[in-house]
Formats: structure tokens, C-alpha cells, sequence
């Protein structure tokens, strides 16, 4: 393990061979940390969050003790993000579960393995995420949402609280419901990230039909998060 300087460590953490720390990171009691995990500066981690267990994925390894190296595509939180109690972050099976810069992981919250998160993304309490999950930056998630695995979710995407994402979702998209439905545009979530109100209200106008149709006209600023989204979408939830 390597761990960095000024951090601030219970005694009660078990932390496992493979596990880099970077500097001023604070980790709560029983928190337990097995690599590959590599958990980058200025993170704060809750009490009894696991970072690091096997992938829930029936036939994969579960390695006998809390210390040893599983053998699996490991996990890596980005600098300055929060992982609040009693929430887990698993192991990726294809490729290391990623957690972006200055993100906010509320309690209770399940990120699957292989889950790809992007930078600045808030998960609200009790948040599930299914293995293979991907989201943009900034995305949303309200209370008790949960994202079906392999579904991508674009840039700056709001989803209301006790949603389920059984579709893709469309970059700076608001949508709740069972099955989530697109309900408008997230201004707010645009907005702060600084996006101009013309742009927003060209946004508004396209979704304002409850789809987004591939020959819309869609300002060049957001031009590259519409186009990551197409590119990794596979069941869409407009088109």
C-alpha cells in the first residue's frame, strides 16, 4: 500500500495490499479498502464504505482475505471527490470502475462494477448503479434512482429521485419516472456549468417534443457532449 502525505486515517480502516492514497485524504472508521484501488488527493470517505470488493458477477474470484490483491480490473476515485457511509464501490471486471474528479457520493449509495463515472457527478442517497453503467459529467442523480446496467446517462443529465433508468438519457436531459421519461431540460445543471441561455434554450426547444431527433439543430458548444453520447448509446430513450 502507499499512502501519501497529511491524511488522516482510523485506526479501524482496514486497508489491503494494491491500495494507493493520495495526499490530505480523510477515511472514516471501518471503512475497508482492497486493490487495486487508487484513491487520488483530497478525498474524503465515509465510515463502513467499502472500496474495492469483488465484482457481483457470479463465477468471478473473491479472494480469501481482506488484504491480498484481487484479481480484477480495480477501482480508481478521482482528487477532491466524497464517498459518503456505508456506500461500496466495486472492483470492475473488464475495465477499472472509475469515479471522476470532484464528485459526491451520498450514503448508501452501489456503484457496480465497471461503472464509468464522469468528473463533477452527484449520486444522491441510496443510489443504485448497475455494472457497466457510464455517465457523463455533471450528472445528476436524485434519491433511490437506479440506472439498469450497461445504460449511459449524457452530460449534465438530471434523473428525479426514485427513478428507474431503464433507457439511455440524453446529454443536460431531465427525466423521473418508472420507467424514466424525458420531462424537459436540466437548466439548472446547465446553467452552472456555465453553458449560455441561448444554448439552454435551444436545448429546451428540441426536447420540448419528447424526443430528440437526429437531424435537430443543436448548438456547436454542446456539440461534443451530444456526439460522446450517440457514440456510446445503444438503447436510447429519444433518437
Amino acid at each position: 500500500m502507499t499512502i501519501g502525505e497529511n491524511c488522516e486515517i482510523h485506526p479501524t480502516v482496514v486497508i489491503g495490499d494494491g491500495v494507493t492514497i493520495g495526499d490530505r485524504v480523510s477515511i472514516g472508521p471501518y471503512a475497508v479498502l482492497t486493490g487495486p484501488l487508487d484513491i487520488g488527493d483530497d478525498c474524503w470517505i465515509g465510515a463502513h464504505a467499502t472500496l474495492g470488493a469483488p465484482p457481483e458477477w457470479i463465477g468471478k474470484t473473491h479472494p480469501r482475505t481482506w488484504t491480498e490483491i484481487s484479481p480484477h480490473q480495480g477501482v480508481v476515485i478521482g482528487a477532491g471527490t466524497v464517498i459518503r457511509e456505508m456506500s461500496a464501490v466495486q472492483q470492475g471486471a473488464e475495465r477499472p470502475t472509475t469515479i471522476g474528479r470532484g464528485g459526491f457520493v451520498m450514503n448508501h449509495t452501489s456503484v457496480e462494477h465497471d461503472v464509468r463515472i464522469g468528473d463533477d457527478c452527484v449520486l444522491s442517497p441510496s443510489s443504485t448503479l448497475g455494472g457497466h453503467v457510464t455517465l457523463g459529467d455533471g450528472v445528476n442523480l436524485g434519491m433511490s434512482a437506479v440506472v439498469h446496467q450497461r445504460r449511459v446517462i449524457g452530460a449534465r443529465a438530471m434523473v428525479g429521485m426514485g427513478s428507474v433508468v431503464a433507457k439511455d438519457i440524453p446529454p443536460f436531459a431531465t427525466v423521473f419516472g418508472n420507467p424514466a421519461a424525458l420531462r424537459g431540460t436540466n437548466r439548472v445543471g446547465m446553467s452552472r456549468a456555465g453553458i449560455a441561455d441561448r444554448d439552454i434554450a435551444a436545448v429546451a426547444k428540441v426536447y420540448a417534443s419528447g424526443r430528440l431527433d437526429v437531424d435537430a439543430e443543436l448548438p456547436n458548444s454542446l456539440a461534443d457532449a451530444f456526439a460522446w453520447w450517440r457514440e456510446l448509446a445503444v438503447k436510447p430513450l429519444v433518437s
